[in-house]
């Protein structure tokens, strides 16, 4: 059983810490901000490598892997050919059972590579279940789908715990005794914490986009999480990048892991990256409209920093005559969905966004991210480059620096 009777529960205290930090004096190059890194502004200036796409020859067919008939026919379904290399490698070691740490880059195929191990285990042991963590709800709602589909046919039910949705649905669900949980982190330890949920009879954990979580500040609910999980376990850790924070929880909580490692170069190498240098902010905005009016801009991913700039700056550009959405975490998650939905469909095809909000895009045929204001840090101006120039495409990312220092 996985569900327990409801209890009361406060105000949730979990997620990420406060950004906020002092102010750093000013340095040219930077807009001033509460907590933002120093990035010189030639940070900001490379052009693009050309990126040689190696077909990758798969040793084996999703056919040869030793999984039941019923997964076989609904990858069949979903039209998958062969298996990319991250899950030629990774899904015989999760078959076998071997706990697996995956690094790739975005955009590889890392969710089936998980799911198909997953699904197989529960089909054939029906006392097995499976908690799956993803640091964005949009991530976790990717990867639900992705499960039902692998899984329809079958009587294994999954159950989506995410923030920004209601927890009455959430509790219905886990009535049900759902097999699979996905979910954020946050979401998660609030049922736990309610007695809601019950982690002690999952013993198949997948962690997706580690290094997300960890820079997303939920180091400290993954290890909790973690302590409350089966003792015997099979787990399946899935990131970009190895610092040592995720070192350390593979050395904890994983037992004799085989790495899998598929990362090929960094996904901004093939993004032509330069700034925009503006006046005051109605020149400002005055250059980003001359910009969004060029023809090669046909997909843009706008950053801003806070809620507020974000719904005002997409309020303007609807305005002006473009076709744009706000995406933050001040929306719903429906709100959130839809407006992602209508970028991904080019119902609009323009998307400003605040970073949190944005880390679960994986939209391929985004052209232009423009960073009107800039990064709190360069590891996270390279998760909001990594956005354009997928699936080897080339991609174009604009940083706004004003050019007074103000």
């Amino acid at each position: 059983m996985t569900y327990q009777p409801r209890r009361s529960f406060g105000r949730r205290t979990t997620g990420a810490p406060s950004a906020f930090k002092p102010r750093h004096s000013f340095k040219p190059g930077q807009r001033k901000g509460p907590g933002k890194q120093y990035i010189e502004a030639s940070r900001f200036v490379k052009a693009a490598k050309e990126v040689t796409q190696v077909k990758y020859e798969a040793t084996n067919s999703f056919n040869d892997f030793a999984i039941s008939d019923s997964i076989k026919r609904n990858i069949v379904a979903k039209g998958y050919k062969t298996p990319s290399k991250i899950q030629d490698i990774a899904i015989p070691h999760g078959l076998a059972g071997r706990d697996v740490v995956g690094i790739a880059n975005t955009g590889t195929g890392k969710t089936t590579a998980f799911a198909i191990p997953v699904i197989e285990k529960l089909l054939q042991n029906n006392k097995s279940a499976a908690l799956i963590i993803a640091p964005t709800r949009e991530l976790a709602d990717q990867i639900d789908a992705e499960v039902k589909s692998l899984s329809r046919g079958t009587n294994i039910r999954t159950c989506l715990i995410i923030g920004g949705t209601p927890m009455s649905p959430q509790f219905r669900q886990l009535k049900a005794n759902p097999r699979v949980i996905i979910g954020t982190p946050g979401r998660i330890k609030d049922h736990v914490q309610q007695g809601t949920l019950r982690l002690g009879v999952f013993d198949t954990i997948v962690l997706d986009e580690v290094d997300r979580m960890v820079d997303m500040g939920f180091i400290n609910d993954i290890r909790f999480l973690l302590n409350e999980v089966a003792e015997k376990r099979q787990s399946l850790f899935f990131s970009a990048t190895m610092d040592p924070k995720i070192e350390a929880l593979v050395h904890s909580f994983l037992k004799d892991p085989i790495t899998v490692s598929v990362k090929t170069a960094e996904t901004s190498d093939n993004v032509e990256q330069n700034v925009v240098r503006h006046g005051d902010i109605n020149d400002k905005f005055n250059k980003l409209h001359d910009v969004l009016k060029t023809d090669a801009v046909a997909k843009t991913l706008i950053f801003d920093d806070t809620k507020r700039s974000v719904e005002k700056l997409s309020r303007d550009l609807i305005a002006k005559g473009f076709k744009a959405e706000a995406l933050h975490g001040g929306k719903s998650q429906n709100q959130r969905k839809r407006a992602l939905d209508k970028f991904r469909k080019n119902d609009v095809n323009i998307l400003v966004a605040t970073d949190v909000a944005a880390r679960g895009i994986d939209i391929i045929d985004i052209t232009h991210v423009i960073n009107y204001s800039t990064p709190q840090t360069y590891d996270d101006y390279i998760h909001r480059i990594g956005r354009a120039g997928r699936a080897g495409r080339t991609g174009n990312a604009l940083t706004f620096i004003n050019e007074h220092g103000r």
